[in-house]
């Protein structure tokens, strides 16, 4: 594909892959359900968010080595099927148990895709356009992260009488992207190094920048999870609202992430990242704050849009940081810094614990936690 060439035909099925990404961000409305239906505690609850985001940890070098003898399309129908039998599998029957499943299942398909999306875009974008559209991609996958609690609550809870009919639809529609990408020829190109490895990504922990890299991605993911997880039990907890009213929570959140995603390429060319690091990390301290100190519903909403504000950002940022002090080993840093996104399934338990043995309020102390050892990183950063 030349610089000039733009093929709607292949480009539109790779962007409806980024679309089937966002579903598993479903997660933090499930979890919140399950919660109230089956009586469980706060930290086996968040347990679902790490049985989603551990797989990150496990498979996404394998997938990436998969992937090359197999085919970054392949790999991708093949992680959009696994992740619509885990959406369906509460309709076969809904147990605290099977959510266990489904939830596994979800985290295994959406690593394919996620390992494989991006990737797979590369191939059907010309050279001059691939950064705009891998920025396309991010925001819309923000925006189906940021209405999936309104169709779970408001439309699918309020309107039909269950929350899990959202789940269906998410299903459904992940085995019409894979459909889609079956019946579209797709050239792809060939690595021109071998993928890579369990090894050759620890080894680049020895270098402590890219250790304080890869464990700032580990925060950031941990501490967006732990949001999307846990504010609608902070909510509730602070001013006693219905569950479907507490996951507006969550969908300003994403609101937040899908704005800051949108403002940032535009923001990061006319200030360094090192600088816009400093400052989205402000604005989420700025935000955790107002959350915890809120006196109304409304303006804890306003408090968690600032959280998202700031968070979106972020990993774009630390990733490009990354490359930038090692643009050589960019394959081992790339598979590192996706193996580190399973801070997303570490972090939300320990916001659990915090709810159960101190408060729901007491979770947003660990979010902030997370974001105060990214303060720390902006101002290393700087020095180097």
């Amino acid at each position: 594909m030349t610089a000039k060439q733009t093929s709607w035909s292949k480009l539109l099925p790779a962007f409806f892959a980024f679309i089937v990404m966002g579903f598993v961000d479903i997660m933090g409305v499930a979890i919140g359900y399950v919660k109230h239906d089956f009586g469980v505690s706060n930290v086996m609850a968040q347990f679902l968010s790490t049985m989603v985001l551990l797989w990150f940890f496990v498979l996404s070098v394998p997938v990436g080595i998969l992937q090359d003898k197999y085919g970054k399309k392949n790999m991708l129908m093949l992680g959009m099927v696994i992740q619509a039998v885990g959406l369906v599998l509460p309709f076969v029957s809904y147990s605290f148990e099977m959510m266990f499943a489904s939830f596994m299942l979800l985290g295994m398909g959406n690593t394919f895709i996620q390992v494989s999306a991006n990737p797979l875009l590369q191939d059907v974008s010309p050279g001059d356009k691939l950064a705009s559209y891998l920025s396309t991609s991010q925001f819309v996958k923000a925006i189906v992260s940021m209405l999936g609690p309104i169709i779970a609550g408001k439309v699918m809870a309020t309107l039909f009488g269950d929350w899990k009919l959202v789940l269906i639809v998410y299903g459904i529609t992940s085995i019409l992207g894979a459909l889609w990408l079956f019946s579209t020829p797709i050239q792809e190109s060939k690595p021109d190094r071998k993928p890579a490895s369990f090894g050759s990504c620890f080894g680049l922990l020895k270098n402590p920048f890219i250790a304080f890299m890869a464990l700032s991605i580990f925060l950031i993911v941990g501490a967006e999870v732990s949001t999307n997880t846990n504010i609608s039990n902070v909510l509730i907890s602070k001013f006693e609202i219905s569950i479907e009213n507490a996951a507006y929570g969550i969908s300003a959140f994403f609101a937040g992430e899908t704005i800051s995603r949108l403002i940032g390429a535009i923001i990061l060319s006319k200030i360094k990242p090192r600088v816009f690091l400093l400052l989205t990390t402000l604005t989420s301290l700025l935000g955790v704050a107002g959350v915890l100190m809120a006196p109304s519903f409304y303006v804890a909403l306003a408090a968690i849009f600032i959280i998202g504000l700031g968070a979106g950002s972020m990993f774009p940022v630390i990733f490009s940081l990354a490359l930038e002090k090692m643009p050589d080993r960019a394959n081992e840093i790339s598979g590192l810094l996706i193996m580190a996104v399973s801070g997303g399934a570490f972090i939300p338990p320990l916001a659990g614990w915090a709810s159960d043995i101190v408060s729901p309020v007491a979770s947003i102390g660990v979010i902030g936690i997370c974001f105060l050892y990214i303060l720390w990183v902006s101002f290393y950063v700087r020095k180097i």
